[in-house]
């Protein structure tokens, strides 16, 4: 989403750390737009951004590396308030005359902070002592000039560092094992940087209809990619208020949709669209080019491939459409390292179908309102737009389906088995009143085979695995220990009902180091 230049704004410079975003999201939540920029973007940049101020974020990377990512010298001279990160500790240091050095008492984990400076205003109303994370092999061991130690711990002097309006932090903030990190980024951006909350659901709304407006030309037509769900689903209803008749929504069933997702996506989106919603049936084209496929990451450039051959040809049928708009968020962007928030990204997690899976040239240019947003975001403008609560509220599903869900080569059976298994899992879990409550559910299957009985029978047959997760972004995830009883229903359910399937096993690995799929 574009931001409004009437927002107060917090720009977060992205030195390759995974949860720079993290950043972020806390700022946000305060109410204050926050956005994920390059390391080096350049000063006259962030003058045009009217940026209240800036956030070094950590990284991954050593500042005396010969390649390592550092900023501009110039931010430090805009007269703008600075908070360095742990790595944008060390950055600003470095920078500035101090020096940095591999340090032999390395912190991981809960430390405890000792201010040393209580009258200092990052820690107005901080506990002393007070217990933050730490992520760090290298340390500050000389301050540059003008700079003095505000805080400590047990293995660093230099905890946290100020000089007039420059303020760094050893530790990590952001996260939640830092017990007040909310509280030190509250007092960066209301009491240094001096922001007011003006950022809402209803500005995210605002702003996004009015960069669709300004960026689609005036007789512009926009072809939707719709998958029932509620990320392409709310770039739907953003788009139709911006441009009214002018935008076409396509549901391609490619055969790797959940159980009953066409007719869901018909009986919700047909009264509201009409003749622009446009059902299309390629299932036979999209098994057919997965066939004898095993390795996840063809899967999912098949799928977006494949995806996009179909727009393009509905598009040659309904004349001229310049763009093609999907429900792309945050966080298919930072997994696919795809982001434009840095040279320095992390390594790809996974090719999401409608970023990493979009082939090089297409017939089409690509918009993205959500781009910026995470999942509980999108779910707020959802909600504001009237979406039913019951698509808002429904689980994430991959973009290239149950292609991801059917471990090995994907074949009828296994999409059977995958599809039935987990309506199964989502109805248990209804029917005990917690799916709402959960972030992702599902089963999925590979080529595993197991011995069972049934009746008095020996029989071989598939092993399902189910994955419940616990999750506010899909950044990070917990499995979720479900009651004893209800994973007794399931697997009973699964084994009795699903023709295959002769043994349950249930995922209890976390993200990381697993992904919430299994592909």
């Amino acid at each position: 989403m574009r931001e409004s230049s009437s927002l107060e704004k917090i720009l977060v410079l992205d030195f390759g750390a995974q949860y720079a975003h993290l950043i972020c999201r806390r700022v946000r939540e305060m109410g204050v737009y926050a956005e994920l920029v390059p390391f080096d973007i350049s000063p006259k940049e962030i003058r045009q951004r009217k940026a209240r101020g800036l956030i070094l974020s950590g990284g991954p990377r050593s500042v005396y590396d010969k390649r390592a990512p550092l900023p501009s010298k110039e931010i430090y001279d805009l007269g703008l308030p600075v908070l360095g990160i742990c790595y944008g500790l060390q950055a600003l240091v470095y920078q500035n005359g101090g020096k940095v050095v591999r340090s032999n008492n390395r912190e991981y984990g809960k430390a405890s902070l000792s201010i040393v400076d209580k009258q200092n205003t990052l820690f107005q109303g901080i506990s002393d002592p007070t217990l933050c994370w730490m992520s760090h092999g290298d340390a500050a061991e000389k301050l540059p000039p003008g700079f003095s130690s505000i805080a400590t711990s047990d293995n660093s002097p230099y905890a946290a560092i100020a000089s007039g309006n420059m303020y760094a932090v050893q530790f990590h903030p952001e996260v939640t094992h830092t017990l007040e990190g909310n509280r030190i980024l509250s007092n960066f951006v209301f009491d240094i940087c001096q922001c007011e909350r003006n950022w809402s659901t209803e500005s995210m709304i605002e702003d996004a209809i009015s960069e669709l407006q300004s960026k689609i030309g005036p007789s512009d037509r926009v072809l939707c990619a719709l998958s029932g769900g509620v990320d392409s689903s709310t770039t739907a209803a953003l788009l139709e208020k911006a441009i009214g008749k002018r935008l076409y929504c396509v549901f391609v069933d490619n055969g790797l949709l959940r159980e009953g997702e066409r007719q869901q996506v018909e009986n919700l989106f047909r009264p509201r669209l009409g003749k622009n919603l446009i059902v299309v049936d390629d299932s036979r084209k999209f098994l057919s080019k997965l066939k004898g496929v095993k390795d996840p990451e063809k899967k999912r450039k098949i799928v977006g491939r494949e995806f996009i051959q179909s727009f393009e040809r509905i598009s040659r049928k309904l004349g001229k459409i310049t763009w093609l708009a999907q429900g792309t968020l945050y966080t298919d962007i930072v997994e696919s390292a795809k982001s434009g928030a840095t040279k320095d990204a992390q390594s790809k997690i996974k090719s999401h179908h409608n970023v990493g899976g979009l082939p090089g040239i297409m017939g089409f240019k690509l918009i993205e309102p959500l781009k910026d947003l995470y999942k509980d975001e999108v779910r707020k403008v959802a909600r504001t737009l009237g979406l039913p609560s019951s698509l808002i509220l429904s689980h994430p599903f991959p973009g290239p389906g149950l292609a991801v869900r059917v471990i090995g080569e994907v074949t009828r059976e296994k999409l059977r088995i995958a599809r039935k298994a987990s309506a199964i899992v989502e109805g248990e879990l209804r029917m005990a009143g917690l799916y709402e409550k959960l972030w992702q559910a599902y089963a999925s299957v590979g080529d595993d085979e197991a011995t069972g009985v049934k009746g008095d029978s020996r029989e071989v047959g598939r092993v399902v695995i189910v994955r419940v997760v616990e999750s506010i972004d899909a950044m990070t995830a917990d499995w979720t220990r479900l009651p004893y009883e209800i994973l007794e229903r399931i697997s009973n359910r699964i084994t009795n009902e699903v023709l295959g399937v002769t043994w349950v096993t249930y995922a209890v690995s976390s993200k990381p180091p697993s992904t919430i799929e299994p592909q």
